[in-house]
């Protein structure tokens, strides 16, 4: 564990090619398995061709409405207080609402079955789109549970 409060230097990544996005580098980097990112890339590319042509709007459009719908604004962090943990809501900063947002989706995605994961994946993103699916369920949950714990709100720290 460190010591003192000296911060990791974030590493910068490359936009990509093709949308000149760095949320799409993000999605192509978080779907990669086994480093494989040509097919990541692939996968990602042909999910947000097919997003485009069913939501008959521009993909990263697209793809930036579903990541906003799915975002959470807000969470539930353990804080031991007392001898007892509580669960404190807490805000949430926008690289950490956004990391949340692209690791629900694609990990709904995964467990999909049945079709090739492009398929999934703009099936997933076409649901939180239309503000329905289970990453949406997922950032649902996450509210109510901050929401029946906002009585504990006064321990979050300042």
């Amino acid at each position: 564990m460190s010591r003192g409060k000296s911060k990791t230097k974030r590493r910068l990544i490359d936009l990509d090619p093709k949308y000149q996005s760095l949320v799409i580098t993000k999605l192509i980097n978080y779907t990669m398995e086994g480093g494989k990112k040509s097919i990541s890339k692939r996968n990602v590319y042909i999910a947000l061709e097919k997003l485009e042509k069913m939501a008959k709007v521009p993909a990263q459009d697209a793809f930036n409405k579903a990541l906003e719908n799915v975002m959470p604004s807000i969470e539930v962090r353990s804080r031991r207080i007392g001898g007892a943990n509580y669960q404190v809501p807490v805000e949430i900063n926008e690289r950490r609402r956004q990391t949340l947002a692209l690791r629900w989706i694609i990990n709904f995605a995964r467990a999909r079955k049945g079709v090739p994961m492009a398929d999934k994946l703009a099936n997933e993103l076409m649901d939180a789109y239309k503000n329905q699916g289970s990453a949406i369920k997922k950032k649902e949950d996450t509210h109510k549970m901050a929401e029946a714990n906002r009585a504990f709100a006064h321990f979050a720290r300042m």
